[in-house]
């Protein structure tokens, strides 16, 4: 079962996605997390979540994380499946809690009130692939798979 955790090949396609996944999440974690690009930090963003949408402390202290520690464990394919997962259920959340009522297109023109959520499908797509076929070419997890054969 562990062995299967680090499971992947030298996959090409899977090494973009996976690095480029995390390279978008990192600002949006660090503005959670650190309250850089305009973010308002860790603990404003703890109080809006479990406040404001009246998410448990737990799942808000998650979402902060995944989205800021999972981006870096993408970038460097370090228990991809397990990165990959929070970032798809916090989409899902996301999408559910925020978005859903804004409609399904983002507002490119500024017509509508908020974003809709096209963008978190195509990141919970994303996630998906990485979670079933792994980080590929030059993960972290290769090389752990590999010492754990030996």
């Amino acid at each position: 079962m562990i062995k299967k955790l680090f499971e992947t090949d030298k996959d090409l396609s899977r090494t973009l996605l996976r690095v480029l996944l995390g390279i978008v999440f990192i600002p949006h974690g660090a503005q959670k997390l650190l309250g850089w690009f305009g973010g308002k930090g860790f603990s404003a963003t703890l109080q809006m979540f479990t406040s404001g949408l009246h998410i448990p402390l737990i799942f808000a202290i998650l979402a902060i994380l995944v989205e800021s520690i999972g981006a870096v464990a993408l970038i460097t394919g370090f228990l991809t499946r397990i990165a990959a997962f929070g970032i798809a259920v916090d989409m899902i959340f996301a999408i559910s809690l925020v978005h859903l009522k804004n409609g399904f297109f983002m507002n490119w023109a500024g017509q509508q009130k908020g974003e809709g959520f096209e963008y978190h499908i195509l990141v919970v797509a994303i996630a998906l692939a990485l979670m079933i076929k792994g980080g590929g070419r030059w993960a972290l997890d290769r090389m752990i798979r590999k010492r754990l054969r030996t």
